[in-house]
């Protein structure tokens, strides 16, 4: 890929010497650097301020709470948990920070979800049911507020940034809900996985 981009700017560069354009590049060149800058710091204090909410709601015991909201949708959608096991609080997190359109604050908790899944899991070599479950979630990425697009119109300028809130919302609804559709369905045709231990006997006896 950087070799690509490398090739994309060489003839770009070229091109405007060529037609005696550079003057339009080098000015190209430095508006985009400067919104570059500004987008940035819209990103990085939007991001700042909801992940000072998240920690608020960490510290507060509201996301023990919300995990609780969300125990009974999650005993279905994530059946092989034991009951209590604090990775339902590491998947509140993860979805809520999804919610909040904060990809970049959800990922790390959705790693830690998923360490804690594979340590549930009893066939360490391939994905458990609840992991595929997760990943699907995280990739349909339901939002409510998606607050890093907002972040990035306000930095272009726009007059109206939320109005991308309900379109949003509509589209992201619909994806999440058919990832969990398919993920269940496709549940069905997997076998069921026996403890490593089984499948370390299973070889030996072979």
């Amino acid at each position: 890929m950087n070799y690509i981009w490398f090739l994309i700017i060489l003839i770009s560069i070229a091109s405007a010497a060529y037609t005696g354009k550079i003057d339009a590049v080098v000015n190209a060149v430095m508006t985009g650097c400067q919104k570059a800058i500004e987008t940035g710091l819209y990103l990085a204090g939007i991001m700042a301020f909801w992940l000072g909410i998240m920690k608020i709601a960490e510290k507060s015991g509201l996301v023990q709470k919300i995990a609780q909201l969300i125990k009974p949708a999650a005993k279905f959608l994530f059946p092989d948990i034991p009951e209590k096991n604090p990775v339902i609080g590491d998947i509140a997190m993860n979805f809520t920070a999804n919610a909040f359109g904060l990809a970049n604050a959800a990922t790390p908790i959705g790693i830690e979800a998923m360490k804690k899944l594979q340590d549930l899991n009893k066939d360490k070599n391939s994905a458990s049911n609840d992991m595929c479950t997760l990943l699907a979630m995280n990739t349909a990425g339901w939002q409510l507020v998606p607050a890093t697009v907002i972040a990035v119109l306000v930095s272009c300028g726009s007059k109206n940034p939320t109005e991308i809130v309900f379109p949003t919302l509509i589209v992201t609804t619909i994806a999440f809900v058919s990832a969990i559709v398919s993920v269940k369905i496709l549940e069905r045709f997997t076998k069921p996985q026996l403890p490593a231990e089984t499948n370390e006997q299973t070889g030996e006896d072979k």
